[in-house]
């Protein structure tokens, strides 16, 4: 578990956040940089890291590993649930202070996997979850109409007091990462408002996948908890036959597979086979 767990922390490190400074009125939050040593000894921190944690707290945790090694931050709290007469009104997830500013720093901590749809109008609706249930706009509004407005609430108020801090003097940040994938024909395609660095690979339609130009490459569907590895750890590689036989598999469950793609040594593609 140790193992996979640095693998997970490498992927999360080395995906770029989805904008450079603003967006849709979201500021990005720069992760501080790491020094290789410490991201190797990740695993020691986080013993309580469960195997069943899905990829959205795992990727909380790694976040609040990087704040609490870096000099230059002190994490107050994290993970805040706030209540209205027992009832979850929702949480934030990390406030922080910046040592060098000796500014406090809300964060929402975001990681993504959006493909691309271009039958859309417009470029900003087109990215999309890969099962088709949620949207990068939807997101961002979340975090603008419902997110980031929870710290103004009279619920969080109390917290606030007993940290000495006042929300109208913190600023409001996003730590959003993502994977992008697009259709393998517009692999070239320069997009006007995302970080284009974040296209990690391509998408394609089951009908397409099944055709004989994927046959002579080798296979490994990772759970979703394992999406961040970077392909050159798959595990078990398995033949064009046997992948289609795991994708059906997903594909009844309306789920669309993440697919590393083995071409040659040292020549990996990540890809999604959507079932819609």
């Amino acid at each position: 578990m140790q193992n996979r767990i640095e693998k997970q922390f490498e992927g999360f490190i080395k995906t770029p956040p989805l904008w450079k400074n603003s967006f849709q009125q979201l500021v990005q939050f720069k992760l501080p940089e790491i020094n290789t040593p410490l991201q190797q000894s990740v695993t020691e921190d986080l013993p309580s890291l469960s195997s069943n944690f899905v990829m959205g707290k795992r990727v909380e945790r790694f976040f609040e590993w990087i704040i609490r090694q870096n000099p230059d931050y002190d994490l107050l709290s994290e993970n805040i649930q706030i209540s209205r007469n027992k009832i979850t009104q929702g949480e934030l997830d990390f406030l922080l202070k910046d040592l060098l500013t000796q500014k406090v720093i809300h964060v929402e901590m975001v990681y993504k996997f959006y493909i691309y749809d271009p039958s859309f109008d417009s470029e900003m609706q087109g990215w999309i979850g890969p099962n088709r249930r949620d949207t990068l706009l939807q997101k961002t509004k979340k975090l603008k109409e419902k997110q980031f407005p929870l710290l103004f609430k009279p619920e969080t108020k109390d917290l606030l007091t007993s940290l000495s801090l006042n929300s109208e003097e913190m600023l409001q940040q996003t730590c959003f990462k993502a994977n992008l994938f697009v259709p393998k024909q517009l692999q070239d395609k320069h997009f006007s408002y995302i970080n284009n660095k974040c296209i990690t690979g391509t998408w394609l339609h089951f009908k397409d996948f099944i055709s004989a130009q994927y046959r002579k490459f080798q296979f490994y569907v990772p759970t979703k908890q394992d999406w961040p590895i970077l392909p050159k750890h798959g595990e078990t590689w398995v033949d064009h036959s046997e992948i289609i036989t795991q994708i059906e598999t997903q594909f009844q469950n309306k789920k669309t597979p993440l697919i590393w793609m083995k071409k040659s040594k040292n020549n990996y593609e990540r890809l999604f086979v959507v079932w819609w």
